[in-house]
């Protein structure tokens, strides 16, 4: 309203002048300097109630002068200088608030309970946990839960990634999301205040832009620019003996760059970070985040998946490794156990037909039994599962977990031990290329902190390439390795555990992850990803970085342009009327400068075409498909004895010459093009096609060995072909790797679950 009348009234003054209409046009303009000067003693009076230094003492002394020496055009420019700074600097505020309150206004208000009387409409703050909900098409999750069947979900609102993403059974889903497809049952993990958009709702509260430290700087620097003005605007007083020469320098001395640059810029740059699903809690953790130079990493949740997978099933012969895995999924299907969810998965995955199960036990600190399809199915511990001392099975199934760092689930069927399931915590495929792009946008130092085993640490440590690895470490081990690093160089700690907090509340910054609800590293954090890829934090650093960059720029820039037309105003060179004009084309040049901080930036993220992304979903879907019979190599392997059937070598050299090579072929001719597109040129792919050739090198070598071998084999045979398999698992399971980092991840929705 102030901006409107004080400008209708200028352009009214114009009008009247050009009519000849002089006293009417000075009636207006005075009008209009009367308004700013009136709201600018406003803003003056409050700022000395709340003893706050305040350079709106020059916009009022300008506006006094203007009206003293009758320069009352130059007074309403003036004020609708004013009005429009302010005018921009709110519209910057509200757009970044915009921004980052989007998550939390479109909090779901109700649910569907599905109970055995039917389906009851209830208040979303009535779910409890292990409620069955129905989400229908178009409707909002309301909860935190688990899916209990296949969901093509819109998960834009949280991860704002447009593309509706397919989740299985036994999949997590998070409050907030919109189910896109046809009518989907879950089963709630957690209430309503304790799912995501309740956390996130909360984050969104405490990320009201604040005053950031370069914020605070260009306001205590505008406070000393006061007397400087004044000194000028006296000297040119003194020397030519005209105190309309003081109001001309008191006119373009108004320190609008300094103002309302810096607090653009800084405001578009938090604005930019929610549009890359990183909500940043403030000015001041902006400009921190771009201050940083060594990153401190947890490894589980952050540099890892944080969620367990199948890695593999070691049977002890009488089960078939598929059924095991078909009887066990079918018993999970009960249970609330995060490992129960990662089963149902794997099995979701092979599209295994499950079973219900019935006269389920689920028994604390030991596991879960039941009845699947006649039989009677256990999983848990070693102990539960298998009687008296460690079988050679069961010490080779603890052997190869302790080398991976994986978890086992012991089954047996029909009370006679079955077999192990082996599951890993997997590295996110994209975390070696964020760690690629974080050093290029200038972090000198990247250490992991993890409270895991040192071997497992150390593993990670090499692949993703930090400079140090600190493993074993409790919450207070975190917090110390922190304070000494934070001696050093300013440091950004991220996590996504509570036992993260104190590490993260002790950092220069904290950077949580919260794509899978807003934890207590969340509120402990300055900084929270609301999308499930770290590679975020680089897109976050780099805007933080720039939105500083320009801030700097467009103040310097501004008052150096301000303090050339002071001189120029002082040597009676521009007369009050021009002045204010030319600090109006200032303000607007420095304003403009600011606001290139809510312009798009290139980042790490790659944006793909979306008929490439369908390519490549369908290409995932085939990655995913012949995953079990890489593991199949391994575990023929370990299964060859001299003398022996060669049977399931044969069938797996089938597979491996019709599903598997058919894939790596596809993966040849339509896949690597697509990445070499996206990361600017052939030889970002050189190494996957090398391995694609090696791969079909090495299936075509085993054919001709088993041609050899014939029926008959003997113990050198046997030796041989074991080596072939165990070389061509090792470099089948670094070429999915390969691919997962390099190709797949560039797609959100297309990362491994």
């Amino acid at each position: 309203m102030l901006f409107w009348a004080c400008t209708l009234l200028l352009l009214a003054g114009v009008a009247a002048f050009a009519a000849g209409a002089r006293p009417v046009a000075v009636w207006l303009w005075v009008s209009a300097t009367l308004l700013g000067l009136l709201y600018s003693t406003v803003t003056l009076a409050d700022a000395v109630r709340h003893r706050r230094p305040s350079v709106d003492v020059i916009a009022w002394l300008a506006l006094v002068g203007a009206l003293a020496v009758d320069e009352t055009f130059a007074g309403a420019v003036i004020a609708v200088m004013l009005a429009s700074g302010v005018l921009l600097e709110n519209r910057a505020a509200a757009r970044a608030r915009r921004e980052l309150s989007l998550l939390a206004a479109r909090a779901p208000r109700v649910a569907r309970r599905v109970t055995a009387q039917g389906m009851v409409e209830v208040a979303v703050g009535e779910v409890v946990a292990g409620d069955t909900l129905l989400v229908g098409s178009g409707e909002i999750v309301p909860v935190d839960g688990r899916l209990l069947g296949p969901a093509v979900l819109d998960e834009s609102a949280l991860t704002g990634e447009a593309r509706p993403v397919e989740r299985r059974t036994g999949e997590d889903v998070r409050s907030g999301v919109v189910n896109a497809g046809s009518p989907v049952q879950m089963r709630a993990t957690a209430t309503a205040g304790e799912s995501t958009y309740a956390g996130l709702v909360r984050l969104v509260e405490d990320a009201r832009a604040d005053n950031a430290p370069f914020v605070r700087v260009a306001d205590r620097f505008a406070v000393a620019f006061v007397p400087l003005t004044l000194a000028i605007a006296g000297v040119a007083w003194l020397i030519a003996g005209d105190p309309v020469r003081a109001v001309a320098v008191l006119v373009v001395a108004t320190p609008c760059p300094l103002l309302l640059a810096a607090p653009i810029a800084i405001m578009s740059g938090l604005s930019r970070a929610a549009r890359v699903s990183v909500v940043v809690k403030g000015g001041s953790a902006l400009e921190r985040l771009a201050a940083g130079r060594a990153l401190l990493f947890d490894k589980t949740g952050t540099l890892t998946r944080g969620r367990p997978t199948l890695a593999d099933i070691i049977t002890t012969g009488s089960t078939d490794p598929t059924e095991l895995l078909r009887l066990a999924a079918s018993l999970d299907q009960s249970s609330a156990h995060v490992l129960a969810s990662a089963i149902v998965s794997a099995a979701a995955a092979r599209d295994l037909p499950l079973s219900m199960p019935t006269q389920v036990v689920e028994r604390h600190g030991y596991g879960i039994e039941g009845v699947v399809d006649g039989h009677r199915v256990r999983l848990g511990k070693a102990a539960w599962i298998v009687d008296g001392p460690a079988t050679p099975w069961v010490r080779h199934a603890r052997r190869r977990a302790a080398m991976d760092g994986s978890l086992t689930v012991f089954a047996s069927v029909n009370d006679v031990p079955a077999g192990v399931l082996l599951l890993e915590d997997p590295l996110r495929p994209e975390a070696p290329r964020m760690m690629r792009a974080l050093r290029a946008a200038g972090i000198d130092r990247m250490v992991l902190l993890t409270g895991d085993r040192a071997d497992v640490a150390e593993m990670v440590g090499r692949i993703v390439g930090v400079d140090a690895v600190h493993a074993e470490r409790d919450p207070a081990g975190k917090l110390a390795v922190v304070r000494a690093e934070q001696k050093q160089r300013p440091t950004i700690m991220v996590g996504d555990g509570i036992n993260d907090a104190p590490a993260l509340a002790a950092a220069d910054v904290g950077v949580a992850l919260a794509a899978r609800g807003v934890t207590a590293s969340a509120e402990a954090a300055d900084v929270v990803l609301t999308t499930d890829r770290v590679d975020a934090l680089a897109d976050a650093i780099i805007i933080a970085r720039r939105a500083r960059r320009i801030a700097v720029q467009a103040v310097v820039v501004g008052m150096g342009l301000s303090l050339v037309a002071m001189v120029a105003a002082a040597a009676g060179l521009l007369p009050p009327a021009v002045g204010a004009l030319v600090q109006e084309a200032i303000d607007l040049a420095a304003i403009a400068l600011a606001l290139r901080a809510l312009l798009p930036t290139r980042t790490p993220t790659v944006v793909l075409p979306s008929e490439d992304v369908a390519t490549a979903r369908r290409l995932y879907a085939q990655h995913q498909s012949v995953r079990p019979i890489v593991e199949e190599v391994r575990t023929v392997a370990d299964a060859l004895i001299p003398a022996g059937d060669l049977g399931a070598v044969r069938t797996l050299q089938d597979r491996l010459e019709t599903d598997l090579l058919e894939h790596e072929r596809a993966d040849e001719a339509e896949l690597l093009p697509i990445v070499a597109r996206a990361l600017g040129g052939p030889e970002t792919v050189g190494a996957i096609s090398r391995t694609h050739a090696e791969i079909e090198h090495q299936i075509t070598r085993l054919r001709y060995l088993l041609d050899q071998i014939g029926d008959g084999s003997d113990p050198e045979d046997i030796v041989e072909l074991r080596g072939l398999l165990y070389g061509l698992y090792a470099i089948l399971r670094l070429h999915n790797a390969q691919e997962e980092e390099t190709a797949f991840s560039l797609m959100p929705a297309m990362a491994p679950q």
